[in-house]
């Protein structure tokens, strides 16, 4: 029950944070009790308390996991082209990005939206 309670205050804090208007309080809040309700979730609903070996376990494999991932899927992310393949529409919206900040069309496209930063590009 003590659980329960606390995990509705902290529901009425995360609702009640966006009505202050102030984004940094409203996001550091939302983050800050999402890690706590999560810390309490896994420690008394999921156990994590009583199997610490096993948690230590796969954590360490999760995280070798997540960078054999992101090594593995780096690479065609990051380039436009490889030994047999290349991203056609990656490479236009580059060009259409360096293309207007040469003509000057500046940080804001029409309807008032940020136009997408064009990355350098490669020799």
């Amino acid at each position: 029950m003590k659980i329960w309670a606390i995990l509705l205050g902290l529901l009425v804090v995360s609702v009640a944070g966006p009505f202050l208007g102030i984004r940094v309080v409203t996001l550091i809040t939302a983050f800050g009790i999402a890690l706590v309700k999560a810390y309490i979730v896994a420690k008394y609903f999921m156990h994590i308390n009583l199997e610490r070996k096993f948690v230590t376990y796969l954590l360490v494999t999760m995280i070798v996991l997540m960078g054999l991932m992101v090594g593995a899927v780096s690479p065609d992310v990051m380039k436009h082209d490889g030994a047999r393949w290349e991203n056609v529409a990656a490479k236009k919206a580059v060009e259409r990005g360096e293309a207007a900040a040469a003509a000057g069309e500046g940080h804001h496209a029409e309807g008032g939206e940020a136009a997408p930063h064009a990355a350098p590009a490669e020799h």
